[in-house]
């Protein structure tokens, strides 16, 4: 029996899956992480208040109905379950560098706040400070790692080492003033040095009370904030 070569219908190409270097969706997965560790605190809180405001389900339905101060109660809770997390890792580590120093805990602005501090048996150790806090910096970023790993939950945490964030939040202050009042006066828009996160953020916090703009530009770690006359 013969077949008709018109009655058998055209073979349609089958698309092949791209390799995963061709794959967008992949880069643009790698291209957030690595904006969402280069960003602000300020912008890491807006991007987790945004996912906290859109998640449905009988939790936050449940919380709603709680009330403000019930939900104030939990997020103190947590807040405190982070900063004894945090100094039990501390105390370890200064235990096995043979370092000196209390640790102190707090809530700041609705994060935990630690720091190591002069003890009875001697000052807090300045060579976890670093050269422009860059050994703090990352010590920080280790405790929120060791809290995230216990609490399940990623924390936002600030580390202090004998006072530096303190003196170095009052010197930033004071430079961030004295530049608001150029660009009051001028009209024009002033660069900053680069710094880091934690400096920016004190830096937006200023332009923000005196009712300017503020912009981070740059790539970490040449990273600065550009304050801008107000529109």
């Amino acid at each position: 029996m013969s077949t008709n070569p018109e009655s058998i219908p055209p073979v349609q190409d089958v698309p092949v899956e791209a390799d995963e270097q061709d794959r967008p969706e992949l880069h643009e997965k790698d291209e957030r992480a690595s904006d969402l560790r280069e960003a602000d605190d300020q912008t890491l809180e807006d991007q987790h208040q945004a996912q906290d405001d859109g998640e449905d389900g009988d939790d936050q339905d449940a919380s709603a109905a709680a009330g403000p101060d019930r939900r104030h109660d939990a997020r103190t809770e947590d807040l405190v379950r982070e900063g004894e997390v945090a100094a039990d890792f501390l105390e370890a580590l200064l235990d096995i560098a043979d370092l000196a120093g209390d640790i102190e805990v707090d809530i700041e602005r609705d994060r935990a706040a630690v720091a190591i501090v002069d003890s009875e048996d001697g000052v807090a150790p300045r060579r976890l400070v670093g050269p422009g806090g860059s050994v703090l910096d990352a010590l920080q970023e280790l405790t929120r790692l060791a809290v995230q790993a216990d609490t399940g939950e990623r924390s936002r945490l600030m580390l202090d080492v004998a006072g530096y964030r303190a003196d170095r939040r009052a010197a930033l202050v004071k430079a961030a003033q004295q530049a608001i009042a150029e660009v009051q006066e001028s009209g024009a828009s002033r660069d900053l040095e680069p710094m880091t996160a934690f400096e920016r953020k004190v830096v937006h916090d200023e332009v923000l009370a005196a009712g300017l703009h503020s912009e981070s530009e740059g790539a970490e770690p040449s990273r600065y904030v550009v304050i801008k006359p107000s529109a």
